[in-house]
């Protein structure tokens, strides 16, 4: 068997050991014995044609450029891999002077290269958001956002690089199971710091005062017996019209946070309904449920990362362990977490589609759910049923259709109304 042969091997076993071992993760992390079985129902019946095709159009056009933007980035990540052009991979060469330093500086260049490539197609679809009434942001503040994106990304890359490289010229066989480990414990610390450190970089949140909203948390988080730190609102409004609410942080950092948009737009019901879905991500320990999914995929992504990376870097005349090898590990990361992120969308589609039954229970109002989801669907310009390939692959919260026809399940299972008036 030829080296190339061997390599190809192993690669396969690797992938087909990693592809079972992620879906033995979401059997394994799934809620269990919560989530209402879906109702069919038509799309006809709770939107307008023309609300669908104008969502339709949206979400096709920003999903084209999305993937776009994927191809365009794994297309240049892949030719400096193979040494193109060669003015960069003399660059990266020259780095290789001071591997470790060189290659946080070179993770850094890589980072801000990719974000050049993909500028074109972002900026598209942000314009395309903004002449849709999605974006409320002007081109100058998001330029600044995108700016700062850039810049934490790098330095985070840079940190990431440096680490990565020292770890491979150091130990050459097990680097990959230590990194899986670091990854792990990346998880960990950005869920507890981002929410109190990068967060606050890009929105103002303001402690909730006390009043009607803030009293529907207290209220539903008592009924729920759910500890759920502090209560933040923050402004949104300043870049979008979408609706939304989410937990975040870890610890003393534990917090639910609600669009100001969504303080404004939606009525009582409506928002006790989605209060009492956050709820549910609190009580049933989600964030740590994703936590865990990261740590049993870990490893093997790891190794089929060391795998991949090391012989395409090889086949580019890269060492591995120099800074020209780092396109190669990060085209090799990227794709490791495209088909292991689809598994992992497939573990948030079971838990969201538990808090939407928790959230039903705790408020018995399936009429209110139902109501959101229409009115969720409008303001965020999503398509109520997006195509099979998309779901399966991208899709992390269930359609809205599925959410309501859970919610017609449940008005089935408890003899409550959720039909319109």
């Amino acid at each position: 068997m030829t080296p190339r042969s061997r390599v190809a091997l192993q690669l396969g076993a690797a992938a087909i050991a990693a592809f079972v071992v992620a879906e033995g993760a979401v059997w394994l992390l799934r809620p269990r014995g919560e989530a209402l079985e879906p109702l069919a129902v038509a799309v006809g019946e709770y939107f307008e044609p023309d609300q669908v095709e104008r969502a339709e159009a949206f979400r096709d056009g920003q999903r084209a450029l999305g993937l776009g933007g994927i191809a365009l980035s794994g297309a240049a990540l892949l030719a400096l891999s193979l040494g193109r052009p060669r003015l960069a991979q003399r660059g990266l060469e020259a780095l290789g002077r001071r591997p470790v330093l060189g290659g946080a500086a070179a993770g850094a260049a890589l980072t801000v290269a990719v974000a050049v490539i993909q500028l074109p197609l972002s900026l598209v679809a942000h314009e395309r958001a903004v002449d849709y009434g999605l974006s409320t942001q002007d081109l100058a503040s998001w330029f600044a956002d995108e700016g700062k994106g850039v810049a934490i990304a790098a330095v985070l890359t840079a940190a990431g690089a440096a680490i990565l490289l020292a770890l491979i010229r150091r130990l050459p066989r097990a680097w990959w199971a230590i990194t899986a480990g670091g990854v792990v414990l990346y998880a960990v610390v950005s869920q507890a710091l981002a929410p109190v450190l990068l967060a606050p970089l890009f929105n103002d949140f303001d402690r909730l005062p006390p009043g009607a909203e803030r009293d529907a948390v207290v209220e539903l988080a008592q009924e729920a017996d759910v500890e759920i730190g502090e209560i933040y609102e923050v402004d949104a409004s300043r870049r979008s019209n979408s609706l939304n609410a989410y937990v975040t942080g870890l610890g003393p950092t534990k917090r639910v946070v609600v669009y100001d948009n969504l303080l404004a737009g939606v009525d009582r019901e409506a928002l006790r309904s989605v209060l009492a879905h956050e709820l549910a991500h609190a009580k049933n320990t989600d964030i740590w449920r994703g936590i865990a999914f990261v740590a049993i995929v870990a490893p093997l992504g790891m190794f089929l990362v060391k795998i991949g990376g090391s012989a395409l870097a090889r086949r580019g005349g890269a060492e591995p362990g120099s800074p020209a090898s780092l396109p190669a590990y990060g085209l090799a990361i990227g794709a490791v977490s495209l088909v292991i992120g689809v598994a992992g969308s497939q573990l948030s589609r079971d838990v969201e589609a538990s808090a939407d039954a928790f959230a039903l229970r705790l408020t018995d109002d399936p009429k209110a759910l139902i109501e959101l989801q229409r009115n969720l669907a409008e303001r965020n310009l999503s398509d109520p049923d997006p195509p099979a390939w998309s779901q399966f692959l991208f899709g992390t919260h269930p359609t809205t259709l599925e959410r309501i026809g859970a919610a017609k399940a449940y008005e089935s299972e408890s003899g409550r109304s959720g039909s319109r008036d």
